[in-house]
C-alpha cells in the first residue's frame, strides 16, 4: 500500500494539478478535502496533470470533518511550517496520510494544537521573507522522503 496525500481546501489548480501528476507516478492516493478554490474540471488542473488523470487514485470529501470519519484509525501527518520536527525525523508506514493545508494559510490552528506531535515541517533558511515553499513541491518533498525510507518499494 502507498501513501495517502491530504490536500484540504486547496485553492490554486496547477498546484493541484501537479500533485495529481505526482501521487499517479507514485501509486499515491490524492484526497481533495473541499471546499476547493476551484472547479474539479478547471481546464489549468487537469493540463498541469496532463494526461495522468487516468492513473489516478482520487477521492473527494466536504469537510475535513467527513474525511477524518472516513480513516478513523489512520495515521496522520500534518505538514506545518510551525511544525517541531523536521519531515525527515519521523519514521513514516506505508499507508500514512500526510496532510496539507490550503497555499495562502495552511492548516487550521486549531488541528495543528490538537496535534503537536504529529506536526512535521520542511527546514528553510531562518531569516528569510519567504513564508513556505509552494504547496506542490512540499508534497513531492515529504512524499518521496517517506518512498525512500520504505526503499522506494513498487518503483522503478
Amino acid at each position: 500500500m502507498a501513501f495517502n496525500i491530504v490536500l484540504v481546501e486547496p485553492e490554486i489548480p496547477q498546484n493541484t494539478g501537479n500533485i495529481a501528476r505526482t501521487c499517479a507516478a507514485t501509486g499515491s492516493t490524492l484526497h481533495l478535502v473541499g471546499p476547493l478554490g476551484f472547479a474539479i474540471d478547471d481546464r489549468k488542473l487537469k493540463r498541469a496533470g496532463l494526461d495522468y488523470w487516468r492513473l489516478l487514485a482520487i477521492r473527494y470529501y466536504d469537510s475535513f470533518d467527513g474525511f477524518k470519519e472516513a480513516y478513523p484509525r489512520a495515521n496522520f501527518y500534518y505538514a506545518t511550517t510551525k511544525g517541531k520536527k523536521f519531515y525527515d525525523g519521523v519514521q513514516y508506514r506505508q499507508g500514512d496520510f500526510l496532510v496539507f493545508g490550503k497555499e495562502t494559510r495552511g492548516l487550521p490552528w486549531e488541528l495543528l494544537e490538537q496535534n503537536p506531535d504529529r506536526c512535521i515541517r520542511i527546514p528553510m533558511v531562518k531569516e528569510t521573507a519567504a513564508r513556505s515553499i509552494n504547496l506542490s513541491n512540499a508534497v513531492a518533498v515529504v512524499l518521496y522522503e517517506a518512498l525512500r525510507q520504505h526503499k522506494f518499494i513498487e518503483l522503478t
